[in-house]
């Protein structure tokens, strides 16, 4: 037997702020809302699924330090190109981690400044 991921927990001063970023990112929903101010989002099958469920976790402090563990995503229904447009329509912003400029992959960050990346190849949507 072997692990999967069930959950990402993510950090932040304001989880309504990117519960909906990241629902609109990965066409997730609300699973659930926490007495703490936490949300669960993922795909509408809920947990339990192949794909994890996040936690919007409310944070008064930032982390301190480069977070080690960052989300990369794929476009499911268009090219790199329309999917970066759309994010950065989202709230996304280019974030420089120090990039040579010849990778094929965009780095971003939410409105909240969590670092993520938009990879080249499309996937097929679940």
């Amino acid at each position: 037997m072997a692990c999967r991921i069930g959950e990402l927990v993510l950090g932040c001063r304001d989880p309504e702020v990117l519960e909906r970023f990241w629902c609109e990112v990965l066409d997730f929903v609300v699973l659930g809302r926490m007495h703490d101010g936490s949300v669960e989002i993922g795909p509408r099958e809920g947990f339990g699924g192949p794909q994890p469920t996040i936690i919007v976790s409310r944070r008064d402090e930032p982390e301190q330090g480069k977070s080690r563990l960052h989300i990369d995503v794929n476009a499911t229904d268009r090219d790199q190109d329309a999917e970066l447009e759309r994010l950065l329509k989202l709230g996304a912003h280019p974030a420089d981690i120090g990039q040579t400029g010849q990778e094929q992959w965009h780095v971003l960050a939410d409105p909240e400044g969590n670092e993520f990346c938009l990879l080249k190849a499309r996937l097929d949507p679940l």
